[in-house]
């Protein structure tokens, strides 16, 4: 019988569980070629527990947004984080790989501390826009943190973190395949026409928040050019009832507007024209893909109200950080807030869909982000392989 090592695994959000399932299938890989056995449990999606992750806490149910967002939820999320720690005593995993997803896993990371278990933190928390204060927490009960944008590393390292550029997951992976054609045929949309991609986020609250308007900017842009439709991306996480929410937003704000509802966003951000993108991981994939975009978002305002007092970037969006352009001069508009309406979208987009100047000029600072957010990786090298491979390293099994 092989040797079997207990890996703990905590992804919150859709993008923590997408890198996620991407880890527990290079780690398996890794693990075979080592000849162990990994077991995996904690928190995680659908496509994780697919892959072997025996879920404590489903994702699903704890994945919420903004300081008033959090407070209301606070009693079920502490709950569920009680049987992740209630398990963790229990079965005392060989090493802890926390995900992103903060509010939940520095607390995490503390418990595994306390307990001697080895931390690896994959994702930085964005302790470089706000709450500088958790920096101690980090040195303290993290043995790792595996960051995926270039100043991140030398943020941590300033401070006494051992942290690692790893580069971002999202730029291993290649183009989506599917043709223009198929992916019309699949999704009932015409490929002669226009397509303009809606992704106003992956939580529910975001969804609420975002999509109104981004619906009322399609209108605006419908009647300008009929031969137009509409992606909207549903993110895996979504439950079946969110996803009957969103549909039920749609007939409220997008009666007789030819809005496609769409699994594959990564396909539909290939094939769009340009895009709507709230602020988020879909920023980096929009920029990694190619596709020129307009950034927006809308919190509540007691949210809106405190992150005004405490953010110190100079930029919303994480492709303008990367780009590290002055903001007077973004690469990508951002529209938060008060600035997010339908007519300044529209403003912001139409010059990026026709072909000229503004399109071209967008899609070479693209180009540009996705250079660095590759890491200067060989050919043959990931981010994802080389979190693996820290992992095992940590483990004892590296070569």
């Amino acid at each position: 019988m092989p040797k079997s090592y207990s890996i703990f695994l905590s992804a919150g959000e859709a993008s923590g569980e997408a890198y996620g399932t991407l880890l527990i299938s290079e780690l398996k890989k890794l693990c075979a070629d080592a000849g162990v056995q990994p077991l995996f449990f904690g928190m995680g999606g659908e496509r994780m527990e697919a892959l072997g992750l025996e879920r404590v806490v489903r994702s699903e149910d704890v994945a919420v947004m903004g300081i008033t967002e959090v407070i209301r939820h606070m009693p079920r999320i502490y709950a569920e984080y009680r049987k992740l720690k209630a398990a963790i005593r229990e079965r005392r995993p060989d090493i802890a790989v926390l995900i992103d997803f903060p509010d939940v896993n520095l607390r995490l990371a503390e418990a595994f501390h306390a307990l001697g278990i080895p931390v690896i933190f994959f994702v930085s928390p964005q302790l470089w826009a706000w709450k500088k204060g958790r920096i101690k927490r980090v040195r303290r009960f993290v043995d790792r943190m595996l960051v995926i944008f270039p100043f991140e590393e030398p943020f941590y390292r300033e401070r006494g973190v051992d942290a690692t550029y790893v580069g971002h997951p999202l730029a291993d992976l290649a183009l989506p395949t599917i043709s223009r054609e198929k992916f019309g045929e699949e999704d009932g949309l015409d490929p002669a026409n226009r397509w303009i991609g809606l992704l106003p986020g992956s939580r529910i609250k975001e969804i609420r928040l975002n999509l109104p308007e981004m619906v009322r900017a399609a209108r605006l842009l419908f009647e300008r050019d009929a031969a137009t439709e509409f992606v909207l991306p549903i993110a895996p996480t979504l439950t079946m009832a969110q996803i009957h929410v969103v549909t039920g937003l749609l007939t409220e704000h997008a009666a007789g507007l030819p809005v496609r509802m769409v699994r594959d966003a990564r396909a539909a951000l290939y094939h769009a024209r340009g895009s709507i993108v709230a602020s988020g991981t879909a920023t980096v994939e929009a920029a990694l893909i190619g596709n020129p975009f307009v950034v927006v978002y809308r919190v509540s305002p007691v949210t809106y109200w405190v992150a005004k007092r405490v953010v110190t970037v100079p930029h919303v969006a994480m492709v303008n950080l990367v780009a590290d352009q002055n903001p007077s001069n973004r690469l990508v508009p951002e529209l938060i807030q008060d600035d997010f309406t339908a007519g300044r979208i529209v403003q912001e987009l139409e010059p990026l869909l026709a072909d000229g100047a503004a399109r071209a000029e967008m899609m070479a600072g693209l180009a540009a982000v996705g250079t660095k957010l590759r890491g200067g990786r060989g050919p043959d090298e990931t981010a994802i392989g080389a979190v693996a491979g820290i992992v095992l390293g940590t483990l004892g099994l590296a070569d």
